[in-house]
């Protein structure tokens, strides 16, 4: 049986994932993965192996400042076996690209490997697929707050 402190640290561990994907913190993010960590993006469609590698292509993929994004993970359903553990996770995800006037939308369902090491848990892998995502264009719609061009300051108030 999972333990209460095990659920709440592997928890944590996916939440500050999601908030350093989505600050373009990738130090911050890449640190929360053991050395060799596996990933599997888009149903494998990107597949990496190492913190440095995985740390690189994210800088690259997702690195520009007016690409905006927001990762809602929900629903964990995670398994401790002594020092491993499993977690599926659902994801609702938005990716507003400003230059491109574009925005995508997704729904996928993680299924990640962690383990305990000295000092807590890491990620040793983790990767989704998708139920599905859609891409359109942003039509009318304006940024009016962004963490990056406003530092999260909104121009409406």
């Amino acid at each position: 049986m999972t333990s209460w402190d095990d659920f709440n640290a592997i928890t944590t561990v996916k939440y500050k994932y999601g908030t350093a994907l989505d600050t373009k913190d990738f130090v911050a993010m890449t640190d929360l993965m053991v050395e060799d960590v596996t990933v599997a993006y888009g149903g494998g469609a990107v597949s990496l192996q190492g913190r440095e590698v995985v740390r690189d292509w994210m800088a690259k993929a997702m690195g520009s400042k007016g690409m905006l994004s927001n990762h809602f993970f929900s629903h964990p359903v995670i398994e401790v076996d002594g020092d491993t553990a499993t977690g599926a996770w659902e994801l609702m995800d938005i990716v507003i690209l400003e230059d491109a006037k574009l925005v995508i939308r997704g729904a996928s369902i993680y299924a990640d490997r962690y383990v305990r090491v000295d000092d807590g848990w890491k990620i040793q892998h983790t990767g989704y697929k998708r139920l599905w995502e859609e891409i359109g264009p942003r039509g009318d719609f304006k940024t009016t707050a962004a963490w990056f061009g406003t530092d999260g300051r909104s121009s409406l108030v």
